[in-house]
């Protein structure tokens, strides 16, 4: 009897957390899809890596990406004068 009363609390807590109902959206999208991917559980790991909330690692990414951008292009600009500097020489 423990042991179903822990599983009524793991299913109880899957489903205050939204699992089940992320879960079985992903198997019903997947089992509408007219044409079967080949790979049902590639099929399952895209849609729920497009439902996922946002890995604070990977927006630490985005914007270390972005100021690199950003010093890439004032390099370029300041190559572009040293250039027009050099040729006056």
């Amino acid at each position: 009897q423990a042991a179903d009363s822990k599983r009524e609390q793991f299913r109880r807590y899957l489903e205050k957390s939204g699992v089940l109902d992320t879960l079985t959206k992903v198997l019903v999208a997947l089992y509408e899809e007219p044409e079967k991917p080949n790979s049902a559980l590639d099929f399952l790991k895209y849609h729920l890596g497009a439902s996922a909330p946002e890995n604070p690692e990977i927006e630490a990414l985005r914007l270390e990406v972005a100021e690199m951008k950003e010093k890439y292009e004032a390099v370029l600009e300041e190559n572009k004068k040293l250039k027009t500097k050099v040729k006056v020489y």
